[in-house]
């Protein structure tokens, strides 16, 4: 009970971590004299030391709350001592065997239609569970899978690239086509450029550039350190580019920062610092809503329902991203509130699918799935953005659109397979403990006067199987 509700809220403060970083990061990578770069890294990594420790404390009280319920007399001790086991657990172990027993009769077990009822545990009071029991995870939990791997495909490799890609589309794009340099073989900006070097239009009139556009870049520079007493700060001996590109500028180096394109630096920066702003949308969405969407699914259920509706919002964000040009907000919101959906279904749903001594190996491989989708998936976006001529829109965005779309017609095969089944994803949860206590007394027996036909278990053999 209340799981996507517990989901939602660590979620909720976990994107906000996200949140900071889209902002941060920019920040101190463009501060040259904080130290740039190396030290976002570092902070990075003093932020992984942190999290390290914080797993430490957390190993530390699941000790001392285990010794708590050893020296505790009664209540779960004596309950866990009438199973035979030889040891007590440890305090996950303990919380899951309470809850497994009082749930037993009209609580939450996972099992379908068609799946096999969970064999009796050993005296040792702990469930033998191997890796070969995948092959009796269901269908169910297979889509739910790849609708994971495609849906998050879609939403962790865009915030990659999503700089990138609003840079290109709107706070960045290219300089204005019809223009050319007063000097078009010289710096325009910075210390080794001694006078001005405007750009004007083929007509001679002063070439507007707007604010959301690149400012000139020479179209060639030759330059080597020995010109300049301030070279000790450029990254390379020699800077020649007979074909200058906006790729050749690094604006990370002095030369380019300081040096010869300061004006072109200084936006870009600028720039970047304002599109991790926006960028975080989705991840600010995600930390308000999380924890309310997941007290809805608790409340109404349709979790499959709702895995279509948030692949289908993805779709339709990224459609918008790929072929409009307008402002990206409302499109970031939506794919906040997609991912918030789409996550407050997705890791209650895995409960549901697949028996419980199976539920933590169901984990493991749903997330193991993930993370090889989200180690690959950044690779073919690398090697579409350098097939498009280096360029993010519109094909990466098609690239996404696809991702959504294939989240689609798997959560319309989600929705047909839990309707054959029951409808185990999208039937709402028992929620509240006056529900359980209609069904169960504190030992977790059927109450007196309560027939199996108004409140039928999961685990109760029936002639298709088991009923959900």
């Amino acid at each position: 009970r209340e799981v996507a509700l517990a989901m939602g809220i660590r979620r909720a403060v976990s994107v906000l971590g996200k949140v900071w970083n889209n902002v941060m990061s920019p920040k101190v990578a463009n501060n040259a004299s904080a130290g740039g770069i190396q030290s976002a890294f570092w902070i990075g990594a003093v932020l992984t030391c942190f999290s390290v420790v914080a797993a430490g404390v957390i190993l530390l009280v699941d000790r001392r709350a285990t010794k708590k319920l050893e020296e505790r007399d009664g209540g779960d001790i004596e309950w866990y001592s009438s199973t035979g086991a030889e040891s007590f657990p440890s305090l996950t172990e303990a919380l899951l065997e309470y809850e497994e027993a009082s749930t037993e009769y009209g609580g939450e077990n996972g099992a379908v239609d068609g799946d096999e009822v969970p064999e009796e545990k050993p005296k040792s009071g702990k469930p033998k569970v191997h890796i070969a029991d995948v092959r009796k995870f269901t269908p169910l939990f297979w889509l739910l899978t790849l609708s994971n791997l495609v849906v998050y495909g879609c939403v962790l490799p865009f915030n990659n690239v999503a700089s990138g890609i609003l840079l290109e589309r709107n706070f960045f794009t290219s300089s204005p086509d019809n223009c050319v340099l007063e000097h078009p073989d010289q710096c325009t900006a910075g210390y080794l450029q001694q006078g001005t070097n405007r750009a004007f239009q083929a007509d001679g009139d002063f070439c507007p550039v707007a604010p959301s556009q690149a400012p000139m870049l020479p179209s060639s520079v030759d330059h080597a350190a020995s010109e300049s007493n301030m070279s000790g700060e450029w990254h390379e001996a020699s800077y020649v580019h007979l074909s200058l590109t906006d790729k050749n500028v690094d604006c990370g180096d002095s030369f380019w920062l300081d040096g010869c394109t300061s004006d072109y630096c200084s936006k870009q920066n600028a720039a970047t610092e304002h599109s991790g702003r926006i960028m975080s949308i989705p991840f600010l969405v995600s930390a308000l809503t999380s924890p309310l969407l997941g007290h809805l699914v608790d409340r109404i259920g349709r979790r499959a329902q709702i895995a279509v509706l948030s692949c289908s919002l993805l779709f339709g964000v990224h459609l918008t991203l790929a072929l409009s040009a307008a402002s990206p907000i409302m499109p970031l919101v939506g794919q906040g509130v997609a991912y918030s959906l789409f996550a407050a279904v997705l890791w209650p749903s895995v409960g549901l699918t697949v028996p419980k001594q199976f539920t933590g190996t169901a984990f493991g491989v749903m997330t193991s799935i993930q993370n090889i989708g989200l180690a690959t998936f950044p690779l073919v976006i690398a090697a579409i953005y350098n097939a498009s001529g280096r360029r993010y829109l519109p094909n990466v965005e098609f690239f996404f659109m696809g991702c959504a779309a294939t989240g689609v017609v798997i959560g319309a095969l989600m929705n047909l397979l839990d309707r054959r089944h029951g409808n185990k994803l999208n039937k709402v949860s028992m929620d509240t403990e006056e529900d359980t206590d209609r069904i169960t007394n504190k030992n977790g027996h059927r109450k007196a006067g309560e027939d199996e036909e108004s409140y039928p278990s999961p685990l109760i053999p029936s002639e298709e199987g088991v009923i959900s």
